[in-house]
């Protein structure tokens, strides 16, 4: 039997190193069957899966990562860690790890990860679930803003004011509040005195021409596409989920009650079910578009 989402759940583990334009990103990789790709947002790590990768890894070959800049993957001075950046980031991956066509679930800046590597780099992808993804303007909170304009004044704060904006942002994800496990799990690469820098030098290359580039060409993607939203988010609004879907060709939506941006911690058993009756939906449209290829 599968376990619950909602168990507690060891942190998944982070045993292969890619390097990419010299620069270590990190990644882990399990089970048996076909390629499923997790792609996280920010400001988080490849541990929001935690509880789902596991469970995905019982029936498919499962990857997932720390996006550059981000987790245990390289943080350093005067580092592009922008969505201009992470798309490539991934197509470099596919061909790491030696997959095409993979099924990819992806959050947040993961979302807008996915399709740029999809428009802007051809990657191709069985299906594509996106999950309260940054994806159509206008998005940027106030906090993002001010960061940006003023980078240097953020990362030189006390570590103490730091440790506590770092933990109210989180909260602010959830629409559970995060026990103390979690809030540590995904603030701790940020507490060090090079995660302080790298987690203010992320959100000050916050930069939503990397979306406006790439949201008029959503509908070339020809993929199954699934969107999950959550209905009590307070990071990126309901409406631009259905814009999104409005978007994408034949693109499935469906809203997640009682969850905030940070799905995998609020309703982590509504990805769970969501993913597998997608994958099997994906998967039936793969078998009957390959037969009429091979009848033609």
């Amino acid at each position: 039997m599968a376990p619950s989402p909602h168990q507690s759940t060891h942190a998944l583990p982070l045993d292969g190193t890619f390097v990419f334009e010299g620069q270590s990103i990190r990644y882990g990789v399990m089970g048996d069957g076909e390629p499923l790709v997790f792609i996280h947002g920010t400001p988080f790590s490849s541990q929001v899966w935690r509880r789902i990768a596991p469970i995905a890894a019982q029936f498919r070959r499962v990857y997932y990562y720390d996006l550059l800049g981000y987790g245990l993957s390289a943080q350093h001075d005067a580092q592009d860690v922008s969505l201009g950046i992470q798309n490539r980031v991934l197509s470099a991956l596919f061909g790491h790890w030696g997959i095409s066509r993979p099924d990819v679930v992806a959050h947040d800046f993961g979302g807008a990860t996915a399709l740029r590597a999809a428009v802007l780099d051809h990657c191709e992808y069985r299906s594509l679930m996106l999950i309260d993804p940054v994806a159509v303007a206008p998005w940027g909170s106030p906090f993002v803003r001010h960061v940006r304009a003023h980078e240097q004044a953020f990362a030189e704060v006390p570590a103490y004011i730091h440790a506590a904006m770092v933990d109210a942002y989180l909260q602010g994800a959830v629409h559970r509040e995060l026990t103390a496990d979690a809030l540590d799990i995904y603030a701790s690469p940020w507490k060090s005195e090079v995660g302080q820098a790298a987690f203010y030098r992320q959100i000050a290359q916050m930069d939503q021409r990397y979306t406006d580039e790439v949201q008029q060409r959503y509908g070339e993607i020809r993929c199954p596409v699934s969107i999950l939203w959550g209905n009590e988010d307070r990071w990126i609004p309901i409406e631009r989920g259905i814009e999104l879907a409005a978007l994408i060709p034949r693109a499935q939506f469906a809203s997640v009650s009682g969850s905030g941006h940070l799905m995998q911690e609020d309703a982590p058993e509504a990805i769970v079910a969501a993913l597998m009756g997608f994958l099997q939906l994906a998967q039936g449209r793969q078998q009957t578009s390959d037969s009429a290829h091979t009848r033609h």
